[in-house]
């Protein structure tokens, strides 16, 4: 993973998020300008709503998301990376992570990919570099994830990150009226270490 700049500390990405960078993938904070990316993302059939109300669409939802993903990253509350390909300047991706405690010891990914990207190894570079981000400069020591149980290649992705399944939340997410039963999935700090790609499944 590199940077723009030199590496933050557990606390100066309050005040700007460094750009991370990988081989074919570019992540930065969303800026007004991403609207219409944005918009793409969020429309998504199985795509995640990134704690949005359901009544939110279009430019209103955009315009919600990036705000809200500045004013929580200054108040250290969370951090959203737009995943944009390094070549050309395309947005493909969306990748939030929240904390849920004061200090982000414990935080909860969330991640939305264009249908036309998924499959592509794209996803898998993007959450390398965030998790490295999280673990690596944050200093956190667990990251959760919870994902639709009929959404095979989300959980499939986790999978190959090595997450552990910890459980099933039954009827735990409301969209559109209905309840859906979710996976929640977890990655430690000592995980990360290990080899990370795996093809079995790992099952708490």
């Amino acid at each position: 993973m590199s940077t723009d700049s030199s590496t933050p500390s557990r606390t100066t990405w309050r005040t700007a998020l460094p750009q991370l960078k990988g081989p074919t993938v570019t992540l930065r904070e969303p800026r007004p300008e991403d609207v219409g990316p944005i918009i793409d993302l969020l429309a998504t059939s199985d795509g995640s709503r990134f704690g949005l109300d359901d009544g939110a669409t279009g430019d209103l939802a955009a315009a919600q998301l990036i705000d809200r993903a500045q004013a929580e990253r200054a108040q250290g509350q969370s951090f959203t990376y737009l995943v944009a390909l390094t070549t050309v300047p395309q947005v493909v991706g969306l990748i939030q992570v929240r904390s849920l405690d004061p200090v982000f010891e414990t935080a909860e990914w969330e991640a939305t990919m264009l249908p036309s990207v998924r499959g592509t190894g794209l996803f898998m570079e993007a959450a390398r570099l965030v998790g490295a981000f999280t673990f690596g400069t944050l200093g956190a020591n667990r990251i959760e994830s919870r994902v639709l149980l009929q959404n095979g290649r989300g959980n499939g992705a986790l999978r190959k990150l090595g997450a552990v399944q910890e459980g099933v939340l039954r009827r735990a997410v409301r969209q559109h009226g209905r309840y859906f039963d979710v996976v929640l999935w977890s990655l430690l700090r000592e995980d990360w270490g290990h080899p990370w790609m795996s093809a079995s499944p790992r099952v708490h």
